[in-house]
């Protein structure tokens, strides 16, 4: 509970409380061995001072009364230390869950009213679940008490049952099979009749988070420094359940650990100047993160995988036997013309067969007379180690971007792009990638078709389409003057006379 001024808590200002259950055998039982056990018997006694201020048997709001009523209930004397002891044991609840203060302003007057919310007490696996509250516990009473303390909140399974493996069948009788409502489902009148006697305050239904991580509010407030310029924020994200439902689900969507999210929540600008958190900058910098994390794990992959080659490699050459690895033969239907690179040094049946039985390190050399370029090699490792595409595969990828003589297409983006499709597309023998490769071609040719169909277009429609075309030009047509057919030469003496007439014309002789 925080206080400005002892002036704003007196005696004299009013108080209500609110709760929504009854305590059980097994909360009161909670109570009064594990959070007295961490909060101390004064704020148990306050607690419980609470929870009777509303009947036993109803749940909702008590009598707007003075604090008076608290201090004297808890033996506590009128002045500003017994004030002062009060907000302590309030917040002695607030840190456990137990409490929650609120203070209202009343419009048109200065006076304010406090609202104490009890909240339940956890459950015995909700508890003991919870890291933060355990080793609280721990701390008070040591680790065989905590231990002790479990077992007496569970009553043991008999041995004959434990120990056997039985078969389960759920023999129970659903609703509709027992019972049958009426016809008229709907009663308006009824529906009205709840809705008007409905308590003013409903409880808030806690949204199903299907995908989490998990991550529970102890484990931030555990590990973040208390000396960060956030802590004050991350302090006010206990319970409130729908921001840590957000800071789940960005960590389940980038993969983010415990240490990780509480990284991030100790930047700059993650939280607003009100202490509000900002999803989308939240979501920015865990994207960032995330994929520097699968940067490095991409690297890493590949290391891993030029050292696996190394070893088998090496584990060939020292191999006593003459083990030849058996090729496979490459049936006519799925054969690939030899790209001009190669063409004279092997046929068509050396070409394919290369292509479907060597690894892709040796078989992109022979498309370059020396070393092949760097940047090349390490899109195919990614190829290879990420995309994880079979090595014939591969090698037809190479065939397609390498042997058709674009040299627009050999791009990393162009060759990254093609890879993805053949991923997506489930491109997984020799076989396939052959026909994915000339079904690419076919959609290549038809689209040049087009084109040049387009382009031909206006060649061949006649003068109104020439009209309607130049109608829609803003600048005028320039006619161009045809090409003359070559005819007779000119002789000396038409020659002669096309130079007077070009003189009389300039002026020079009449």
């Amino acid at each position: 509970m925080r206080i400005g001024s002892m002036h704003q808590f007196t005696e004299h200002h009013r108080f209500y409380t609110f709760r929504a259950f009854s305590l059980s055998a097994v909360d009161r039982k909670m109570i009064g061995l594990i959070y007295q056990s961490m909060v101390g018997a004064f704020a148990a006694g306050l607690y419980q001072l609470l929870y009777q201020q509303v009947a036993e048997d109803r749940v909702g709001y008590s009598l707007l009364e003075p604090q008076r009523k608290l201090l004297l209930g808890l033996g506590l004397d009128m002045h500003e230390r017994g004030r002062q002891e009060l907000a302590n044991q309030a917040s002695r609840l607030e840190a456990v869950g137990l409490l929650q203060v609120t203070r209202l302003g009343v419009p048109d007057n200065d006076d304010v009213v406090y609202e104490y919310e009890i909240a339940k007490p956890l459950s015995p696996d909700e508890f003991f679940d919870s890291p933060h509250l355990t080793l609280l516990l721990r701390d008070k009473v040591g680790k065989h008490a905590v231990i002790a303390l479990r077992e007496s909140f569970y009553a043991k399974e008999a041995d004959e049952l434990a120990g056997a493996e039985l078969t389960r069948e759920n023999i129970s009788v659903p609703f509709y099979e027992l019972f049958r409502l009426n016809a008229q489902g709907f009663d308006p009148e009824l529906e009205q009749a709840l809705t008007e006697v409905a308590p003013a305050r409903q409880p808030v239904p806690k949204p199903q988070q299907t995908e989490t991580a998990g991550i529970q509010y102890g484990e931030i407030i555990i590990r973040f420094p208390r000396n960060s310029a956030n802590r004050q924020y991350v302090e006010r994200l206990r319970g409130n359940e729908e921001a840590m439902a957000q800071l789940n689900y960005v960590a389940y969507k980038y993969s983010l650990s415990v240490v990780d999210l509480c990284r991030l929540l100790d930047e700059d600008d993650v939280f607003a100047a009100g202490g509000e958190l900002l999803l989308d900058e939240l979501q920015l910098r865990g994207n960032q993160l995330y994929r520097q994390d699968r940067k490095r794990s991409d690297e890493r992959q590949r290391l891993y995988g030029r050292l696996e080659a190394v070893k088998a490699e090496e584990g060939k050459r020292a191999d006593a036997g003459d083990d030849v690895p058996e090729e496979v033969a490459v049936q006519a239907e799925f054969y690939m013309d030899v790209p001009a690179q190669l063409a004279g040094r092997c046929d068509i049946h050396q070409y394919n067969m290369l292509m479907r039985n060597e690894p892709h390190t040796r078989f992109i050399t022979r498309f370059f007379p020396g070393a092949v370029p760097e940047w090349l090699i390490r899109v195919f490792e990614v190829i290879d180690h990420n995309y994880r595409l079979q090595g014939a595969v591969i090698n037809v990828l190479i065939h397609y971007v390498l042997g058709m003589n674009d040299a627009q297409r050999v791009t990393k983006t162009y060759i990254d792009a093609v890879a993805s499709n053949m991923l997506v597309k489930g491109i997984d023998s020799f076989e396939r990638a052959v026909g994915y490769v000339r079904e690419q071609l076919k959609l290549e040719q038809d689209k040049e078709r087009r084109r040049e169909q387009g382009a031909s277009a206006p060649r061949r429609s006649g003068g109104n389409a020439a009209a309607a075309a130049a109608k829609g030009r803003r600048k005028p047509q320039i006619p161009i003057m045809p090409d003359t057919p070559n005819g007779a030469p000119v002789t000396e003496e038409e020659l002669a006379e096309i130079l007077r007439v070009a003189r009389k014309l300039d002026g020079k002789s009449t």
